[in-house]
């Protein structure tokens, strides 16, 4: 019996090992993902700014256009 519980022990060991491999080996991907996630909220903060900037610059180019005679 302890023989069998020392083979179950050690089947779970080498379980737990691969999956902690397969869970932590790829670090690309997930730096991949990282990435991908920042550029896309640059990309949000980017447009967010040129929108709300464009309208005011907007605004003013026509009370300059405007003063022009």
């Amino acid at each position: 019996m302890l023989w069998f519980s020392a083979k179950l022990i050690d089947a779970k060991n080498r379980l737990v090992s691969a999956g902690r491999r397969s869970i932590t080996g790829n670090e690309e991907g997930a730096t991949a993902v990282e990435y991908a996630l920042m550029v896309g909220l640059i990309a949000v903060v980017i447009i967010a700014t040129v929108t709300a900037l464009g309208a005011k610059i907007n605004v003013e180019f026509d009370k300059i256009t405007t003063a022009l005679p």
